[in-house]
């Protein structure tokens, strides 16, 4: 599981994966979300800019990102 910290209020979706290097890109994060292969807490999240806070889980390709704060 990757765990990334967060400075502020909350982090875009589509952000979080580039920044996480799950997606290659942002057209690649932008992809995975719309297809719905990106789940927030378990649940399918097609928000490409949904808030990212502190405590959820976001799971893509197989990889796990956990965000809390820094």
């Amino acid at each position: 599981m990757i765990t990334f910290e967060i400075d502020t209020e909350y982090i875009e979706l589509i952000k979080l994966l580039k920044v996480t290097r799950v997606a290659e890109s942002g057209a690649m994060a932008k992809i995975l979300v719309e297809n719905g292969e990106v789940t927030r807490n378990g649940e399918p999240e097609f928000r490409k800019r949904a808030k990212i806070t502190k405590g959820e889980i976001i799971t893509a390709l197989g990889q796990s990102i956990k965000v809390s704060a820094f």
